[in-house]
């Protein structure tokens, strides 16, 4: 358990500076489990802390884990240049408590996309180390074809690459559908896999990053979720 003054408690959850954050609670907009507090100074036990900011309630969270279906034409970054951010799509709190993207999708791949401002646990799952399982839907521009298929399983070579890369799985669903399973996590690597081996990926979905199914979680485009923790351990 754990005590902070009520301004630094609403600019840890990204209500803004703390001289916002003070004005708020002097002005009475600002209540602590259903009480309003005046007194920004007022030390607040944060454990199953729930705050009311004008008339919303937000449970006090010290990270967030949050799980985006990302739709196309948006960017996997805090300063986008073509598209928009996928920043965006989320309240603007997280934008101030600078939650940022765990890896990237590109603008136009669509699906489960995590995201966090626990800076330890982006690093540990975008690490190449941890070989957690990530799953595509790719339609390709050609037919899939078993020589296809027994290509990325033994692997492809890719021109930046010191060895070939091989998917750990690839399952056709469709005359141009193809479920891929990859662990490195190489920048394109579906998209440069599917050219290597002579196709063309069309479109691009990610439909689950380990244990984790997009959806199991009932998602639509562009909505999120906060993850919890038996969520979070089948990321592992």
């Amino acid at each position: 358990m754990s005590k902070l003054s009520l301004d630094r408690i609403l600019q840890s959850q990204g209500f803004g500076t703390r001289k916002y954050c003070r004005a708020l609670i002097e002005d009475g907009d600002v209540a602590v489990n259903g009480e309003i507090h005046t007194n920004y100074k007022t030390a607040i036990e944060t454990d199953g802390l729930v705050l009311t900011v004008f008339d919303e309630e937000w449970i006090y969270r010290e990270h967030v884990y949050i799980a985006l279906n990302k739709p196309a034409n948006y960017e996997c970054s805090r300063k986008p240049s073509h598209h928009p951010g996928v920043l965006t799509l989320l309240p603007e709190q997280f934008t101030w408590r600078e939650v940022q993207p765990v890896g990237r999708l590109d603008h136009d791949t669509t699906g489960m996309l995590l995201m966090s401002d626990d800076g330890p646990f982006i690093h540990a799952q975008s690490s190449p180390k941890r070989h957690v399982p990530k799953v595509y839907q790719a339609t390709t521009a050609e037919p899939v074809t078993q020589a296809l298929i027994d290509q990325l399983l033994s692997g492809v070579q890719l021109h930046d690459e010191p060895a070939p890369l091989a998917a750990v799985r690839c399952i056709q669903h469709g005359e141009h559908q193809l479920e891929i399973v990859l662990e490195q996590g190489k920048y394109h690597q579906v998209k440069r896999m599917l050219a290597a081996a002579g196709n063309h990926c069309a479109a691009l979905h990610r439909s689950a990053i380990g244990g984790l199914e997009l959806d199991a979680l009932g998602l639509a485009e562009g909505e999120w979720c906060y993850l919890t923790p038996a969520q979070l351990t089948l990321l592992a």
